[in-house]
């Protein structure tokens, strides 16, 4: 059983991506702006990473921060995106769309999983948005969404765990649940083990100085909630192995 755990990294650079791999990740999910709970990534970070890496790549089709309810034009991005990142041998995608009611966007679900064919498709954090959590993952499996990412409708993982158990146990194996929010070293095995899961998804990252010697402090280059400009968070590869080595010992 501990042998099937598989941890998905995810990852905003190419170095990140290169450590998660080398700390055992088992699939990246590819996102730019993860201040912003994740954003849909260049095509050039997509290709490059492809380059340099074996294991999937799933990437993140989101146009904004925000809430999950989208304009006709933000519509037409995604499918754009989706379309783009196909072409440039994407694995898999990851997206979601809510109604103005808090349910899950059937009909524009259908819609973009057409277009991803034949990739699978993940339901993104979206799901913890949503008004009826039983009723939207009633609607994810009839609409054919292969695994949803969820911190089971809370701040984190740990602290959504029951409802994570409870759609699992609803599931039963139509569609994976991957608990994901907050995930450390400190509380994996606890999640693992409270909820059943898997697979499980988590960033591992570590703060890394910047090697800049002339710096400005009086400067930053976005609002006031952004990342400091001299600080640069990547993957640990120590910490994903960690974490991997956390779920082999999980029974």
């Amino acid at each position: 059983m501990a042998e099937s755990f598989l941890l998905e990294a995810c990852v905003d650079s190419v170095e990140s991506a290169v450590n998660a791999e080398r700390g055992g990740a088992g699939r990246l999910e590819l996102c730019s702006s993860l201040l912003e709970g994740g954003l849909t990534p260049s095509q050039g970070l997509l290709q490059v990473v492809k380059q340099y890496v074996k294991i999937p790549v799933y990437v993140m089709i989101r146009p904004r921060g925000g809430d999950f309810l989208y304009s006709d034009q933000e519509v037409e991005v995604m499918k754009k995106d989706i379309e783009l990142m196909k072409n440039h041998r994407a694995d898999g995608l990851v997206l979601g769309a809510l109604t103005e009611d808090g349910r899950v966007d059937a009909e524009l679900c259908m819609e973009f999983l057409v277009a991803a064919q034949p990739l699978p498709v993940t339901f993104h954090r979206a799901f913890d948005m949503v008004h009826e959590p039983t009723v939207a993952l009633e609607t994810l499996v009839s609409l054919g969404f292969q695994r949803l990412l969820t911190s089971g409708c809370d701040n984190s993982a740990l602290e959504g765990l029951p409802l994570i158990k409870q759609l699992i146990d609803q599931a039963k194996g139509r569609i994976a649940i991957m608990p994901g929010g907050g995930i450390t070293e400190r509380n994996l095995q606890r999640i693992l083990e409270g909820t059943g899961a898997q697979e499980f998804h988590c960033s591992a990252r570590s703060t890394r100085d910047s090697a800049m010697k002339f710096r400005n402090n009086c400067v930053t280059m976005g609002a006031a909630f952004s990342a400091p400009e001299y600080g640069l968070k990547v993957a640990d590869v120590s910490k994903v192995r960690t974490l991997n080595a956390i779920a082999r010992n999980t029974m």
